[in-house]
């Protein structure tokens, strides 16, 4: 089946209209991990050229109330979605390129939502950021970092 039908058949699950802007937008997310929203709108207008920013934007609000995709705006860092949703997963940023992956939790189904106190709150979502450096950064500092020879003339 190919990507486009299984799209298609996730919207349809969601009791959401098929449109191409949606489509579109959806196999964008898909296809690049917690892209923003400029990269977002750059592959969906591969696909449906005419697409409006307005309509990118509507339709990732869409998406993400229908729970077929996740907003996640890691502090500093602009808002980016991706197709990871429905369980209890973290991410690590890179410090210097900004780089974002997924870590999934160390213990439990969601250990992250049982807080040491809850004040009273209903507590629905955790949200835990990692930062440090990817490897590509790391190996660069590491480079950076290497004594010089000096050179004596």
């Amino acid at each position: 089946m190919s990507p486009a039908v299984e799209y298609e058949e996730l919207l349809r699950d969601a009791e959401m209209r098929v449109t191409q802007p949606r489509v579109a937008v959806l196999a964008a997310v898909y296809d690049n991990p917690h892209a923003d929203t400029s990269k977002i709108i750059e592959a969906a207008r591969d696909q449906v050229p005419d697409v409006s920013h307005q309509a990118v934007y509507d339709v990732l609000r869409a998406l993400t109330g229908a729970g077929l995709i996740q907003h996640i705006q890691p502090p500093g860092s602009l808002a980016r979605y991706e197709s990871r949703v429905g369980d209890n997963h973290h991410h690590i940023v890179c410090r210097s390129c900004g780089a974002i992956a997924d870590v999934d939790c160390a213990v439990g189904a969601a250990p992250c939502l049982t807080a040491s106190q809850d004040h009273g709150f209903v507590i629905e979502e955790a949200e835990v950021v990692y930062r440090g450096l990817c490897p590509d950064c790391a190996a660069e500092s590491t480079h950076d970092q290497t004594p010089r020879k000096e050179s004596r003339v």
